[in-house]
């Protein structure tokens, strides 16, 4: 099957000319003259989404999961980390033992649990009830409840170098997030292999020029990928410049979707607790804010907007994040790979979505 596009995204760069999909895999591309529609891209995969279209994950059941998962692929997210905020062990567990394997949506890469051993000053939307100190036999108790492919944690706690430890000698990401942390309290994190960030700037110790704190460390180094919302609330578009000048090639754009995305302004649940979103903003009872209403196309969109190059745009929404959680055959467009594949048009609007070489979205 050939997917009629005029150039797909291949190794970073943009190459004229149609792709070709055989048994759901990649077999080749750059065929013909380049005379058809739309760009194919890799599928985009999310790291962080709380909810979608209506649905609060933490909570959903199946049926949650296949309404959120089709409503995300018609935003050209092919796989993505259901997330779960701080909450109380037991919900913590049911949710984890409820995650599907597949619902016929996106991919499901496992769980992306954000939190609960949080710092106390930079909690953002989680309830500070169900923080909690680092705790090994917790951790162990919430990684043999279900399939968790990334944590979020703040790394100045006491204690968390050996959950850190723990969670490495797993499979299993480090991010650093809500987090008080010095720079030299995050390099001493990183140095022992947390290799990502966690909303970069948001929930986390401000930047000052003689205290640059963990988003300092984060952007001064190489190694590290940093996460972002980029939805215009979040971060300032001079911040996201900024971001971008400093670590190219090491952003990753999330959305922290709530159950809101996708659906606009009202009242949803987040975590079990109720949020708002109004004027397209989602936040708590107390004006802070609590995820976001943005979708993957937007915030790529919205990153090539700052005058990235479109290439890079779009492996900020796809390569990188896969390579943050350890998927190298994800988020990529190449032979022999699965065709996990967004095809954008010229206003770079959804076209269509593949995964797996299957069509799931046909506009």
């Amino acid at each position: 099957m050939r997917l009629g596009v005029e150039a797909a995204m291949v190794g970073g760069r943009i190459v004229p000319g149609d792709v070709e999909v055989v048994d759901g895999m990649i077999a080749s591309y750059g065929l013909g003259n380049g005379s058809g529609r739309g760009l194919a891209a890799p599928g985009f995969v999310d790291l962080q989404v709380n909810g979608f279209a209506g649905v609060d994950l933490i909570d959903a059941d199946v049926e949650g999961y296949r309404r959120a998962g089709e409503s995300l692929l018609e935003t050209g997210v092919s796989a993505y980390l259901p997330t779960f905020i701080s909450a109380p062990e037991e919900q913590l567990v049911a949710a984890l033992r409820a995650l599907p394997i597949d619902t016929g949506g996106p991919r499901i890469l496992g769980a992306h649990l954000e939190g609960p051993f949080i710092a106390e000053k930079r909690l953002g939307i989680h309830r500070a009830a169900a923080r909690r100190d680092p705790d090994p036999a917790l951790l162990e108790r919430l990684l043999a409840a279900g399939p968790v492919r990334l944590m979020t944690l703040a790394p100045e706690l006491e204690g968390a170098s050996q959950l850190i430890a723990l969670l490495l000698a797993r499979g299993i990401t480090v991010s650093c997030g809500h987090t008080d942390a010095t720079a030299e309290q995050a390099n001493e994190a990183f140095d022992r292999g947390a290799r990502t960030v966690t909303h970069l700037f948001n929930a986390m110790r401000p930047f000052l020029h003689r205290d640059p704190g963990l988003a300092g460390a984060a952007l001064s180094r190489d190694d590290v990928v940093v996460q972002i919302i980029l939805d215009g609330v979040h971060l300032a578009e001079e911040t996201g410049r900024v971001v971008w000048q400093a670590a190219a090639g090491r952003v990753a754009l999330v959305t922290d979707s709530v159950a809101g995305a996708g659906l606009g302004d009202g009242a949803y649940l987040l975590g079990g607790f109720e949020i708002e979103m109004r004027d397209g903003v989602a936040r708590g009872p107390d004006g802070v804010l609590a995820g976001s209403g943005l979708t993957m196309v937007e915030a790529v969109r919205n990153l090539h907007a700052l005058g990235v190059p479109l290439a890079e745009a779009l492996a900020a929404a796809s390569t990188v994040p896969a390579q943050v959680i350890g998927l190298p055959t994800l988020g990529r467009l190449d032979i022999d790979l699965p065709a996990d594949v967004v095809v954008l048009d010229d206003n770079l609007e959804i076209d269509r979505v593949f995964v797996g070489g299957e069509a799931r979205v046909v506009a």
